[in-house]
C-alpha cells in the first residue's frame, strides 16, 4: 500500500491545512511542511531499501507495484508502479514542495490556508503522474494539476495574473484533450486488435496498428507533452505564467511541472510508439536545439528578472528534449540529471527573484544594481545559482549538459555543435543577470535586509545539493540506469511492411535483429 500513500498523503494534508488557516494561518504553513517531510522521509526510505545498499536490489521492471480495480468495465485501474526515474522525481517533488512552502512564508499573507491547499494538491498530482501505470490514470492526474495551478496564479499572482492564468489554462487544456484523444485511440487499436480492452501501460506496449495510425496517435501525446516541457514555438505560456505567479507557483512550474512534459516523452511517448519516435527524432532533436538557442537569446534581451528565468528553462528543456531523443544511454541519463539539476537551480533563482521583487516591489533590471553591497549573502547565492544555470563544471547542470551533448555527438554530430553553443549562450545571459543585479553602485533610497536564517538555509540545501550532483552524480545514475534501458529496450524495435502482403500492420522484431547503432534509440553507451 505504500504507492497508494505516496500518491493519497498529500489529500488529508491539503484539506488540514486548509482547514487550519481559517484559525491560525503560520499553522497552515506548518501542517504542509510536515506532511511533505514525511513524504520526502518515506521516498528517502524506500531510495535506500531498493537501490542495494541496505540489501539485494530488486530483479523485476518495478521496484514496487500496486494495482486496484477502478472501472473494471473500461479496463482502467489505479495502476501505481516505482521504478528508480519515478522515484527521483517524486523525491524532487516533495522536496521542491518544501522549499515552495518554505520559500511563501513572509510573501503570502492571504488566505494562507487556501494557498497551502492549492499547493498540495497539484503536488499530490504530481506524485500521481510520476506513478501511474494506467494511461486514464495518467490523464486524470494529468489534468488535475490544471486547476490548482491556476488558482495559484489568478489568485496569488501579480499585476497581469489574470491573463496569465487564463492564457496558461488554454494552452494546457488543449494539449490535455490531444492527449485524452490519442489515449482513447490507442485504447480502441489496441482492444479491435487483441479483444483486450485496456489502459494498462504495459499491455499497450508493443500494440500492433498501422504505421500512419501509429503516428497520429503518437503526435497526440507528443503536443501534450511538448506544451508542458515546453516546446519552441508552443512555448509563450511559459513566461507569463512565471512572471506573474507567485514565488511557489513558479518553483512548482518550472521544477516539476515542465518535468512533467519530459517525463511523458521518455515513459510513455518514445516506449509506446518507438516507430514514430525514431521518425520524428530528428526533428524533434532540431526543435531541442532551437529551444536551446532561441531561449538562451530571448532570456538575454529580458528586462523582467522572473521572465529572463523562464526563458532559461525553455532553453534547458531543449537539452532535456535533445537527450530524450538522442535515445542512447548517455543522452538519456544526462537528461534526467539535468532535469533534477535545473529544478533545483532554476528553483532557487525563482526564490531569489521573489525575495528580490518583496525587498524592492519591482522585477525591473533596469531598476536593480549594486545589492551585493548592502545583500552579500543574496549576492553570493545569485552568483553561485547563476554559474550552476550557465553550467559550471563541478555543478550538477554541467554533467547532465555534458552527458547529453557526448550522446547526440553519437547521433548528430550537428545537432551536438550547435547546442554545444548554448554554454556559451548561457554564459552570457548569467553573467549578465548578476551584473545587473549585485554588481555596481547601490543607487537604492531605502534600507534593504539581507537574507534571513529561513533563506540561508533554504538557498544552502539547493547549492549543496547541485555540488553533490556535481561532484558524485553516481548513485543518482546507478538509481536510474534500469529504468532507462527499460527505455531503450523498449523503442528498440523494427517497423516494417509484411513481405507477403501489403498490409500496413508494425510488426515488433527482437531488438537482437536490428542494428541498433544506426538508430537513436538503444545506442550503447556508459558513463
Amino acid at each position: 500500500m505504500i504507492l497508494f500513500f505516496l500518491v493519497l498523503w498529500l489529500v488529508p494534508g491539503a484539506f488540514l491545512a486548509w482547514l487550519a488557516g481559517r484559525v491560525r494561518p503560520d499553522l497552515s504553513r506548518w501542517i504542509s511542511l510536515f506532511f511533505l517531510a514525511v513524504q520526502t522521509i518515506v521516498l528517502v526510505v524506500l531510495w535506500v531499501e531498493n537501490s542495494g545498499v541496505a540489501g539485494p536490489a530488486p530483479q523485476g521492471r518495478w521496484w514496487l507495484e500496486a494495482s486496484q480495480p477502478w472501472i473494471p468495465q473500461l479496463g482502467a485501474a489505479f495502476h501505481f508502479g516505482l521504478d528508480g526515474l519515478s522515484l527521483v522525481l517524486c523525491l524532487l517533488t516533495s522536496l521542491l514542495g518544501i522549499f515552495s512552502v518554505a520559500a511563501s512564508w513572509k510573501g503570502i499573507q492571504e488566505r494562507v490556508g487556501f494557498f497551502h491547499f492549492n499547493v498540495l494538491w497539484v503536488l499530490a498530482a504530481l506524485t500521481g503522474i510520476f506513478l501511474a501505470l494506467d494511461l486514464l490514470l495518467f490523464y486524470f492526474f494529468w489534468e488535475l494539476i490544471l486547476i490548482p495551478l491556476y488558482l495559484l496564479i489568478g489568485i496569488w499572482g501579480h499585476e497581469n495574473r489574470s491573463y496569465a492564468a487564463l492564457k496558461f489554462f488554454i494552452f494546457t487544456q488543449a494539449g490535455g484533450l490531444f492527449l485524452l484523444l490519442a489515449t482513447v485511440g490507442l485504447y480502441l487499436v489496441h482492444g479491435n486488435g487483441t479483444g483486450v480492452y485496456t489502459f494498462d501501460y504495459m499491455q499497450l506496449l508493443g500494440t500492433a496498428m498501422p504505421l500512419q495510425t501509429a503516428f497520429w496517435l503518437m503526435l497526440g501525446f507528443a503536443l501534450a507533452f511538448a506544451v508542458k516541457l515546453p516546446v519552441v514555438p508552443i512555448h509563450t505560456w511559459l513566461p507569463d505564467a512565471h512572471a506573474e505567479a507567485p514565488t511557489a507557483g513558479s518553483v512548482i512550474l518550472a521544477g516539476l511541472v515542465l518535468k512533467a512534459g519530459a517525463y511523458g516523452f521518455l515513459r510513455f511517448l518514445i516506449p509506446l510508439f518507438p516507430g514514430p519516435a525514431h521518425t520524428i527524432a530528428p526533428v524533434a532533436m532540431a526543435l531541442g536545439v532551437v529551444g536551446i538557442l532561441y531561449g538562451a537569446l530571448l532570456a538575454f534581451a529580458q528586462t523582467d528578472l522572473k521572465r529572463m528565468i523562464a526563458y532559461t528553462s525553455v532553453s534547458h528543456m531543449g537539452f532535456v528534449l535533445l537527450g530524450a531523443f538522442a535515445g542512447n544511454a548517455f543522452a538519456l541519463q544526462g537528461a534526467v540529471i539535468i532535469i533534477l539539476s535545473h529544478g533545483l537551480s532554476t528553483g532557487a533563482l525563482f526564490i531569489m527573484a521573489g525575495g528580490l521583487q518583496d525587498r524592492l516591489h519591482t522585477r525591473n533590471l533596469s531598476k536593480m544594481g549594486g545589492l551585493w553591497s548592502v545583500m552579500p549573502k543574496m549576492g553570493g547565492f545569485g552568483l553561485f545559482f547563476a554559474l550552476a544555470s550557465l553550467g559550471l563544471p563541478g555543478l550538477g547542470n554541467f554533467v547532465g549538459e555534458l552527458l547529453v551533448l557526448l550522446g547526440t555527438y553519437q547521433v548528430s554530430v550537428v545537432a551536438a555543435v550547435f547546442a554545444t553553443l548554448g554554454f556559451i549562450a548561457a554564459m552570457v545571459y548569467s553573467l549578465w543577470m548578476v551584473q545587473r543585479v549585485f554588481t555596481g553602485n547601490y543607487a537604492g533610497d531605502g534600507k534593504v535586509t539581507d537574507l534571513d536564517s529561513r533563506e540561508f538555509v533554504l538557498f544552502a540545501v539547493q547549492a549543496l545539493a547541485l555540488i553533490i550532483l556535481g561532484l558524485y552524480p553516481q548513485p543518482v545514475l546507478d538509481t536510474v540506469r534500469p529504468a532507462l534501458a527499460n527505455i531503450q529496450s523498449d523503442a528498440s524495435v523494427s517497423f516494417r511492411q509484411p513481405a507477403s502482403a501489403q498490409s500496413s500492420a508494425i510488426v515488433l522484431a527482437p531488438r537482437d535483429s536490428i542494428d541498433t547503432a544506426s538508430i537513436p534509440f538503444g545506442t550503447e553507451g556508459r558513463p
